[in-house]
């Protein structure tokens, strides 16, 4: 068989003509790409800046009614890193409190009740209207309803702040308005509705959010002796209007309401206890 396969012819292996092909067109492809201009690209380098963190006291979140168990420590840590001239208030003078009160219904009608009034003659008037309720646990939408005009005007409580009380009652009957809603609003909402109430206007709803619902930041814009407080801390030649002392008290955001309560007790400081006048109302300050 050896001898055979010796005297068979060999046969010349071809190439593969799909190789060859192969070959043909990479040759080809190459040659054409080596012809086609590419744009030159830059090389961006890294940037090795670390962006800021967000100091604390640029943005604190702020959830909690200034009652609630450390928030005033709060409030108060972050005004004196944000405000050294308000500082020097804080470590004047004493911490706030704000005490928890009764219900947004008897704290309204009671914000009605004492406009226009130095304090004393306001609450002799409040409580022969508790006397003649039957008690703040009574005073409810239903039951300020029923009574009339001339006989709240028999405690001292003059004709338009009856239908100021009754327009709040009625709202509240008619479920425009309830604790739990006024509870529940922003302060945008909340500050919309109760000004549709007669009788409360923007004054009164801002001592509202701060002393009832203890909302932790509220400027009340006009009030004087928080505007007359925000001119002698800060040695205005002016007493600031509400553009003035928001941009003045930008600083103070989100403890805008404990920063009013100082300019209160910086007035105090400076004589007698001031009259806060704002329009409709004239009370003695918080």
């Amino acid at each position: 068989m050896k001898a055979l396969a010796n005297t068979l012819p060999k046969m010349k292996k071809r190439p593969s003509r799909t190789s060859n092909t192969t070959a043909n067109e990479t040759s080809q492809n190459l040659s054409v790409s080596s012809k086609i201009p590419f744009r030159a690209r830059k090389i961006r380098k890294l940037s090795t800046h670390t962006p800021p963190i967000n100091n604390p006291h640029n943005s604190p979140k702020i959830v909690k009614p200034l009652t609630f168990n450390g928030e005033i420590d709060l409030a108060l840590q972050y005004l004196r890193g944000s405000d050294p001239l308000l500082a020097t208030l804080i470590d004047t003078h004493r911490a706030p409190s704000f005490e928890s009160g009764g219900t947004p219904f008897l704290s309204l009608v009671k914000s009605i009740l004492y406009q226009q009034l130095a304090s004393k003659a306001a609450k002799s008037i409040y409580d022969r209207f508790l006397s003649l309720v039957g008690g703040e646990d009574k005073v409810l939408a239903d039951a300020v309803l029923s009574i009339s005009a001339q006989r709240l005007r028999e405690t001292g409580v003059s004709f338009r702040k009856a239908s100021y009380i009754h327009d709040l009652a009625d709202k509240y009957v008619r479920g425009v308005l309830s604790d739990d809603s006024i509870l529940e609003m922003d302060d945008e909402m909340l500050f919309k509705m109760l000004t549709c109430v007669k009788g409360i206007g923007p004054w009164s709803v801002h001592m509202f959010m701060i002393f009832s619902l203890h909302k932790p930041d509220v400027l009340p814009v006009g009030d004087l002796g928080v505007r007359k407080g925000v001119q002698a801390l800060y040695g205005l030649k002016e007493l600031p209007g509400a553009l003035k002392m928001e941009e003045v008290c930008e600083k103070w955001k989100p403890y805008r309401s404990v920063g009013a309560w100082y300019m209160w007790r910086l007035m105090e400081a400076k004589g007698p206890s001031p009259n806060v006048v704002a329009g409709e109302n004239i009370v003695e300050a918080p």
